[in-house]
């Protein structure tokens, strides 16, 4: 009997992300003539119809949705056996991917990728940042080998490694009534308008953790999308917010009209980790990965010298 190819099956996943032949073919590098030949050929073979096209692109009949399902489950297991049999002859060469959150990624991955490329020069990194969630799935769907995140975080269906202890550290508008405290306390936040990223963000979830009493914060109107935004708006005088130490010490820019101070007892506001999918064939590379990001960071990412 004939089966598909793992050809014809790349070319129909990326007809369903594309929703277009030609998008769809540009992807795969190859002429559109080339791949409509191949689905139809797909089609051929299964005896159903796959595909329609349509004046707003290509659309998926439920046999191709649910023969993308599949599809999908047969390239990701074809690239399992591709990399396992790698890595019984050589650790982390070759492709992985590996992903991070954004109040992560600019802050360790650009050492943790030098000292990773110094050690193993044949392997091939693919970045990718984005929100802990979607991180999580994309590794159940095996288009992510690895991800770093912020702990604890429960996942099903996802294992973690915890790899240093980050700290936080309040940021206040230069003169405010906390800007000179050498004995600051979580409980010192409470009744100011506290700074937070929107929703969506994991490091949120920690601050409002951290600060005992978090419904009796002020909250601000208006939410942050980044790390950088968060130190503009204190800066603005909109009010405080807990930054990471990890995001401090490695490159967040801090202005003179922002003042920052270290809690008088260190609070650990999160753990960094990496995390993988259970029973992943890359999860001695994805601990090797993590163990460089703590040499880079240290058991603990402590607060810097203010």
């Amino acid at each position: 009997m004939a089966l598909p190819t793992l050809r014809q099956l790349r070319f129909l996943a990326a007809l369903s992300d594309t929703t277009s032949f030609s998008r769809a073919a540009e992807a795969c590098h190859v002429s559109q003539p080339t791949l409509s030949a191949a689905i139809g050929e797909l089609e051929a073979l299964l005896g159903v119809k796959l595909a329609e096209r349509g004046a707003r692109g290509a659309r998926l009949t439920n046999a191709g949705r649910a023969a993308v399902e599949r599809a999908r489950a047969i390239l990701a297991d074809a690239e399992d056996f591709v990399a396992s049999v790698r890595a019984a002859g050589e650790l982390l060469s070759g492709p992985f991917h590996l992903g991070a959150i954004p109040t992560i990624a600019p802050y360790v991955l650009p050492q943790t990728v030098s000292a990773l490329k110094r050690a193993h020069p044949h392997l091939k990194l693919y970045l990718r940042e984005d929100q802990t969630r979607r991180l999580i799935d994309a590794l159940r769907l095996r288009t992510l080998d690895a991800a770093l995140i912020a702990l604890p975080w429960d996942a099903g269906g996802v294992e973690s490694l915890s790899l240093a202890d980050d700290v936080f550290l309040v940021a206040a508008p230069t003169g405010h009534r906390l800007a000179d405290r050498p004995d600051l306390r979580p409980d010192d936040l409470i009744g100011e308008d506290l700074l937070l990223l929107e929703d969506g963000h994991c490091l949120r979830d920690h601050a409002l953790t951290v600060c005992a009493g978090g419904n009796r914060h002020r909250g601000a109107e208006v939410a942050a999308t980044s790390l950088n935004t968060l130190v503009n708006m204190v800066a603005g005088g909109l009010g405080v917010s807990l930054l990471p130490g990890i995001a401090v010490a490695n490159g967040l820019h801090i202005g003179p009209d922002v003042a920052l101070r270290p809690f008088a007892e260190p609070v650990v506001g999160r753990s960094i980790g990496i995390a993988w999918r259970t029973g992943s064939v890359r999860e001695e590379e994805a601990r090797l990965i993590g163990e460089t990001a703590r040499s880079v960071l240290g058991d603990t990412v402590r607060a810097p010298t203010i």
